[in-house]
């Protein structure tokens, strides 16, 4: 028994090692593992794709994709897997974590950029290391198509628009003729330079509380 539990402690403390979780917080989220893989070892995109609150998300298969895109799991690997385990699981929540008190200036911007490079890698769908004009028109066309409000010609529109207005700032010498090939992870930070990405990152749709890692509604 002794033994077991030792065994147990270790494993808690290689987790809390690779993803700053505390042992309570890995309970916390090792619970909502098992109510999303119906008490399986693994997670597929099946699994997710019945979460409720993704249902009308426009963007849901780039969150979907981001749990089984190999980048989100700190290391340099491409590709995606079939199923992840609980390990793999806890390395893609462990983008969403934020800052506490006792994070020092280095460790908030080396999270900022961690958060940052999450969310270019959902939108840099081929792995190509930029988001292409292509890659950015579905992304808006997504968010603004499915709102009913527009249709999909005039997203179209804005995205081109948008992208061209990115191209001027990135590139601002850039000759008519020019080809912007895309966004590259650098022009990506300057574009939301400024924006406190350290502690906004949320991830609702799991219906666990960002700040605590507990399952179910925060009741702050």
């Amino acid at each position: 028994m002794g033994a077991k539990q030792t065994r147990s402690a270790q494993k808690y403390q290689d987790l809390t090692d690779k993803t700053g979780f505390s042992p309570e917080q890995i309970k916390n989220l090792h619970k909502r593992f098992q109510q999303l893989s119906d008490n399986e070892e693994t997670i597929s995109r099946e699994n997710l794709e019945k979460i409720p609150a993704l249902a009308n998300n426009p963007i849901r298969k780039q969150i979907i994709d981001a749990f089984f895109d190999k980048r989100n799991q700190h290391q340099n690997e491409v590709g995606a897997f079939q199923e992840i385990g609980f390990e793999q699981f806890l390395m893609v929540m462990s983008h969403f974590r934020p800052p506490t008190l006792k994070t020092t200036e280095e460790e908030r911007e080396a999270m900022r950029k961690e958060k940052l490079r999450f969310l270019f890698n959902m939108h840099d769908t081929d792995n190509d290391g930029t988001i292409t004009l292509e890659e950015y028109r579905k992304v808006v066309e997504e968010l603004l198509s499915k709102s009913g409000a527009i249709g999909l010609e005039a997203a179209k529109a804005i995205a081109d628009a948008a992208m061209l207005e990115v191209a001027s700032t990135n590139v601002p010498h850039m000759a008519p003729d020019d080809f912007y090939e895309g966004i590259t992870f650098e022009h990506f930070e300057q574009i939301l330079k400024g924006l406190e990405m350290e502690s906004r990152m949320h991830i609702r749709f799991l219906d666990v509380d960002t700040m605590t890692m507990r399952c179910g509604k925060s009741k702050s």
